[in-house]
Order: structure tokens, then sequence, then C-alpha cells
């Protein structure tokens, strides 16, 4: 009975949002709005992410300082490159990963995508690399480098 009922909160909210787009509640509405919202919940418990233990919480904080003090820099790198005359090196560049959990990877994602200048592409779970594309670098082992350094490390002492 879990399984059909995972999300309660989230079953009333889409079977609610049903009737109120469709601006009706006869009978048949309703059993649609049920059916929808049943479908629903359960596409979200498929697509639930893992659990993951957090090893280190105390280096979240430390993680987001990094994040925050990047990401005003890289702000201010593409300004100067916006402003300024000089053509972007940019390039993609594959970083092989040793980090594996799921909500690891998630969260390196989100960071290296945030930051501006940078975006995370592709990631190939076989090789364990991900293929970024960097606007500006001249050296991008070295990017690469950095970012195993900066914040895979970080996340591998969370997570794993």
């Amino acid at each position: 009975m879990r399984r059909v009922f995972a999300y309660p909160v989230l079953w009333v909210a889409l079977f609610g949002m049903w009737l109120l787009l469709s601006r009706s509640v006869a009978p048949g509405q309703l059993l649609l709005a049920a059916l929808v919202s049943t479908i629903g919940c359960w596409a979200a418990v498929a697509v639930e992410a893992p659990k993951s233990k957090l090893r280190k919480p105390a280096l979240v904080l430390k993680l987001i300082g990094r994040v925050l003090l990047d990401v005003f820099r890289s702000n201010i790198a593409v300004l100067q490159l916006t402003v300024g005359r000089r053509a972007p090196r940019s390039a993609f560049v594959t970083i092989p990963l040793e980090l594996r959990d799921p909500n690891g990877l998630a969260i390196l994602a989100c960071i290296i995508t945030a930051t501006p200048g940078s975006a995370w592409i592709n990631y190939n779970a076989r090789t364990s690399t991900v293929l970024v594309h960097v606007l500006d670098t001249g050296d991008g082992i070295a990017w690469g480098e950095a970012v195993k350094h900066s914040y895979e490390a970080l996340l591998l002492e969370i997570f794993e």
C-alpha cells in the first residue's frame, strides 16, 4: 500500500490541480483526476533518487563557501571577457571522476552548471567521465584537475 500512495501530499495536489484546471467536479473528472494523480505518484516513485548518507556533514558548509566564492570569481571573469576585446578560448574538457554516488554527481553537475562559464554536457557511467564545456580556459587538463581538487574531493568525503 505504501508503494501505491508513496506521496500522499503529491497525490492530493495533483488531484486538486486536475479538478481546478478542468473546472469541473463531474464524476468523470473525479475519476480522471484520481487516475492521473496515481500515475503521477507512481512516476515519482520510479525516478526517486537513492538515499545517500552524509559521512561528514560539516564539510557541506565548506563546499558551499567554496562554490559561492568560485561563482563570484567566475562572474567577474565572464564579465571581463564580455566587455574586453580578447576572444574566449572555449574548450570541451573530459574529466575522469572517482565519485559514484548519484546524489554527489547531481550536486557536482549543479555546481559546474551554476558556475558562469562552464556547463555539464554529458556523464558516461561506464567510463565514469564527465564532458564539460568551458567558456575560457588556456589549459583544459588543469581546469579539470581544479574541479577534481576543489569539488570532487569534498563530495567524496561528504558522500563516500
